[in-house]
């Protein structure tokens, strides 16, 4: 009988898990069941290690007293070596890195991977764990994010949408090539289009921006999750910037809003967004080296995605109602996390 699970309250990786911690919840509370974040009680059946935690002391502890301790993994940090994001930013990077793969192979008793992308690579850069794995995709709430509800989609032109938690620390490439493709959406088409550019920017990176674009950016800032719904209703693509992502909601919660999804082959874009649902195109570089990304062959898919209008939405949220449900998910972490106490 399932009672009371620990979801460890301090994460620490990469982005998308606060969000997932409030799904989560919210799935689990649905059913009865319990949750805390007080590792070191020891008054619960199981314990989720979101990403990882600083509390390896209350991991330890756990795991002596036979406590099953499921590891969540998304990707790991690997931009700050590419690209200048400062000292500080480095250490906390490379300090993330190493905390996340000490738990996954001296405490975690398995593993729950992102995508297949995710597990993939943490294998080949830290070697296989000992103990079981699988993958389970992010899921949404299908009530919550639908087609139907408040929206302002434009009817005289076409809206881009970049949803981004920060455009900052080394992830301003994507608004790059977001201006890029917008731009060349409205040279070489008869398209009316603009860009809303949802995430953290710094005043001064918006303002350098606006002034080279030349057509107008949105900037919706930091968006509410409750408001999400209603942005992605609001476009008519979404344009997934960030490279090699494990699993990014923001994919998910488009798909599920009925908003198609144009993205660059890297990652777990691949597993995510199926033809019918959106163009994931060839990066055209080396997408580990930051190398020039094939922005024409993206503005070719975005443009197929306008094409097909409203077959484009729909076949999105049946993708969504397919795999990304959040019920679904919640059952296969029920299953890792007590599948012998069930």
């Amino acid at each position: 009988m399932i009672k009371r699970l620990c979801l460890t309250p301090r994460v620490h990786g990469v982005g998308g898990m606060v969000s997932f911690l409030h799904k989560l919840t919210a799935g689990l509370h649905a059913r009865g069941i319990q949750t805390t974040d007080e590792i070191r009680n020891m008054n619960y059946d199981a314990l989720l290690v979101i990403g990882g935690t600083r509390d390896l002391t209350g991991l330890w502890q756990a795991k002596r007293r036979g406590i099953s301790i499921v590891q969540r993994l998304d990707g790991m940090n690997w931009l700050h070596r590419k690209r200048k994001t400062g000292l500080r930013h480095w250490l906390r990077a490379e300090y993330g890195n190493w905390l996340l793969n000490l738990i996954r192979t001296r405490l975690a008793t398995s593993i729950v991977y992102q995508s297949e992308f995710s597990k993939t690579w943490w294998a080949r850069v830290y070697g296989e764990t000992p103990v079981p794995h699988t993958v389970i995709y992010n899921g949404v709430d299908l009530a919550q994010y639908t087609p139907d509800g408040p929206h302002a989609r434009p009817n005289d032109r076409y809206r881009l949408l970049l949803v981004e938690g920060s455009l900052q620390g080394g992830y301003e490439m994507g608004l790059e090539t977001a201006v890029e493709l917008t731009k060349l959406l409205i040279t070489h088409s008869s398209l009316s289009l603009e860009l809303m550019i949802a995430g953290k920017v710094s005043p001064s990176l918006a303002a350098a921006w606006d002034a080279k674009a030349g057509f107008p950016i949105t900037w919706a800032g930091l968006v509410p999750r409750e408001k999400i719904p209603e942005l992605d209703r609001s476009a008519h693509l979404l344009y997934s910037a960030d490279l090699n992502a494990a699993c990014p909601n923001s994919v998910i919660e488009a798909l599920a809003c009925g908003l198609p999804v144009a993205a660059f082959d890297t990652g777990a874009l691949p597993e995510l967004v199926p033809p019918r649902a959106g163009r994931v195109v060839p990066y055209g570089g080396d997408p580990w080296q930051l190398g020039q990304p094939d922005v024409r062959a993206l503005a070719r898919g975005a443009a197929e995605i306008i094409e097909a209008g409203e077959k484009g939405r729909q076949a999105a949220r049946a993708e969504a109602e397919a795999r990304f449900g959040l019920d679904q998910m919640v059952e296969k972490y029920l299953d890792v996390l007590l599948s012998k106490k069930r």
